[in-house]
This record gives C-alpha cells, structure tokens and sequence, in this order.
C-alpha cells in the first residue's frame, strides 16, 4: 500500500463526483485511461463479456464508491465498494472513523491454504485405505505440485495429504484431503486441476472408486482476522454517551451469539462490506459467503462471526475471523478493467494484503450496523439514504432528485406514492 494515502477525506460524500475523482487522482497515480474507467463506470465491453460468461446478451452496472477513514496495519487505505444498498459505504466509513480514533484496525491473515477433496467409494475396508494414501503422502504431494512447476517455484505448492473415513447413508467413504498453497491467486482452478490429477492414483491405491474431485469453500486453512480497539469517548454523539453505546454494543453480539436468527442478520451486516469489495475486485465473493455462513456453524450451531466487549479501561474491542479466499491474479480481477483499477486502489502487492483490508473492512461495517441499531435505529440513516432511489423509481431526474428525497424525509415518508406525488406537484 502507498504511504502517502491519506483516506481521512473529509466531506468527502459532499463533492461532486468529478472532484472526487481528481482528489482520489491525486493520491493514487491512475492515468487518465483508467479514470475513464470509473468515471464512465462500463468499462466492460460486451465481446469481453461475451468471452466471460456464456449466452451474453448485456452488461449490468453497479455503483462504485470508495470507503475513507480506513487505517489497516498503520497505512492508510482508500476502499473501492461496488454495491447498491444505501447505506453500506457510509457505514463503514464512519467506523473506520471510530477505529481510526484507538489507531485503526490491525489484521492478520493465515497462509492461503486450500483445500481440495477427493471422494472414494466402494472400498472393502475404509480403514485400511486411509492407511494407504497416508503411506503414499510424498509421492502423491510430488504428483501434485507436478501440475503447477510455476506456483511451486513461487512458493506454493502441496502442503499436506490428509484423509477421514466418512459415514453417509450410502455407505463408507473415504475422503482424501489436499491441502494447497495457491499464493496469490483465489486457487479454484489450481486446486481442482490438482485432485484430478489425484484421482486415479488414488483410486488405484485404495482399490476403489474416485467421484467428486473439487476444493472445498469451507478454507479454513486460510482464515483472515481483524482487530480494532475503539476509545469510550469516540462512541458518544448526540444524546449518547459512549458508555451507552459501549454496553448496547456489547448486548447486540450478546444476543446474535445466542441466537441463530439474530446472527443471521448480525452476520449479513459483516458480508455487506465484505461482498462489495471482493466484488470490486473480481473476486469470488459467493465462495467468500458460503465459506464465512459454514465457518459461523462450524461448532454444530450457527452464531456470530465477530465479537465485541469492553477491556478493563472501558475501550470498546472488536474482532472478525473467517475464511479469506481472494486472489490478486487469474480470473476477472485481470480480465475485468474495473477490478483492475479497483485493485490499483487499494494498492495491495498479495492476495494476503487484499484479504487484510476486506476483514477490516467487514468488521467496519459490522461496528457501524450494530452502532445504529443500539442508538437511532437502522431505519433513520438507512432510508435517508434509500429517499434518493425512491425518487428517482418515481421518475425524478437531476436536482429533482435531491429535492424529491429532502421533501420525503421532512414529511417522515419515504414511499413510491409519496415521491410520485410531489414530483407532480
């Protein structure tokens, strides 16, 4: 990351989006190319879609904004967000306001370690056959790293072969492990293609039957944490003091802890952030949820990904764990333009250091739901927001925008009906 980023913009959702755009120009070196990107938002061209997906017919847009305040292991961080709920951006840029008030946020990430499967069937004893491939790890690691010379000489590569028999309905099986150092690459395809190699060689070796042969997104060798430490004195506004919010914080993990329903949503306020930016930046950001709702349940009962208590000084502490599978190379984010800038952005140099500042940025908007949630409500910030698309679904164009949403706030009534009838008037 640059060091001399400075994300502390201040009023920075005030300016027009022209001068936005030069202020983010002035920090991060994008030329004018790749302004021309943001700025006019599809980069995509629709012969490049149609070499991404199959039976393309179009493209769809999305906003991109970028979360300041954001101070991750000391260096200040711009963020680039693709999302379309109002709300989410703002959110987390005024916690990382509130982070940045007891030094920002320090994150740490697991090397990225991924795990592929492979299934066997129809063995005469399970047992036996996991003694077998145990009995083979070395030769079928060298197989593996056989795939990728490349990823080996950059230093990834097999890690370890490990293998559980398995009670199902249909009988035993044996579930062959490969545990995968992919470097900075997401390691979907590097993975995959690994345990097809795997397969026959193990089928061969227990004398049964290879099935599936595929990672699975449940990388919990590959866990990513942020931590950031929050000062009483920096929760307190309006009416609130910061020991109110402190303990109404501390109730709200209390209650989606114990209860799966509001862990859910608890849990969704953290993907909110998360999603945007691994969307930003043409990651997988289904594998990044599946991954992040089975680690949530990985005790036999779903609860909260983060935590959140006092110390003894009364500073308010908040941590994030999950599994963090993104990649700086390969796939959409070196195909998609706009991942591209997004990345240049962030100025991240590994997949280690993208996936620091995306838990920091979950734990971020996790901190600024619950915050609400505890003081005014979700609804007041959130449909002060949500009054500008309510306008613009009633057919408001340009300063009729802002004029129709400022109407509906005063009146308390943010709806269709009510925006269509004081654009008729």
């Amino acid at each position: 990351m640059s060091a001399n980023v400075n994300s502390r913009l201040t009023g920075f959702y005030k300016l027009p989006l022209e001068t936005r755009l030069d202020l983010i120009q002035q920090q991060i070196p994008l030329s004018d190319e790749e302004v021309r990107v943001l700025g006019e938002g599809m980069s995509l061209s629709l012969e490049q879609a149609d070499h991404m997906t199959e039976n393309t017919v179009g493209l769809y847009a999305l906003p991109l904004g970028i979360a300041t305040n954001f101070k991750i292991n000391g260096r200040d961080v711009l963020v680039p967000m693709v999302i379309e709920e109002p709300s989410v951006i703002a959110g987390a840029s005024l916690a990382a306001k509130l982070a940045r008030a007891g030094g920002g946020f320090e994150a740490e990430t697991d090397d990225p370690v991924m795990i592929g499967q492979i299934q066997l069937v129809g063995l005469s004893d399970a047992a036996a056959a996991r003694d077998q491939v145990l009995a083979h790890k070395d030769k079928l690691m060298q197989l593996a790293n056989d795939v990728d010379p490349v990823l080996v000489r950059l230093g990834g590569g097999a890690r370890d072969i490990r293998a559980r028999v398995l009670e199902t309905p249909k009988g035993p099986m044996l579930i062959v492990h490969l545990h995968f150092d992919v470097r900075d690459a997401m390691g979907a395809n590097a993975v995959n293609t690994a345990c097809e190699r795997l397969a026959p060689v193990l089928a061969t070796i227990t004398d049964g039957q290879a099935y599936l042969r595929i990672l699975t997104n449940l990388a919990d060798q590959r866990l990513a944490r942020a931590r950031a430490v929050i000062p009483e004195e920096a929760l307190a506004f309006g009416d609130f003091s910061g020991e109110q919010v402190a303990e109404g914080i501390e109730l709200a993990w209390a209650f989606a802890a114990a209860d799966p329903y509001r862990a859910t949503t608890h849990n969704k306020g953290i993907m909110n952030g998360i999603d945007a930016v691994a969307l930003a930046t043409g990651n997988d950001w289904r594998a990044i949820e599946a991954g992040a709702h089975a680690y949530a349940a990985r005790e036999g009962r779903y609860t909260t990904l983060s935590t959140w208590h006092r110390d003894g000084q009364g500073n308010l502490v908040g941590t994030l764990e999950l599994p963090m599978a993104l990649g700086i190379i390969g796939g959409a984010t070196r195909v998609h333009p706009t991942a591209r800038v997004a990345l240049k952005l962030l100025n991240v140099s590994s997949a280690r250091e993208l996936s620091e500042v995306v838990v920091s940025v979950g734990l971020a908007q996790n901190l600024a739901a619950i915050r609400a949630l505890v003081t005014e409500g979700i609804q007041r910030g959130h449909m002060s927001l949500h009054a500008r698309q309510v306008a613009m679904a009633a057919g408001a164009q340009g300063q009729d925008i802002d004029r129709i949403a400022h109407a509906m706030i005063d009146k308390d009534t943010i709806r269709i009906d009510c925006a269509e009838s004081l654009l008729s008037k």
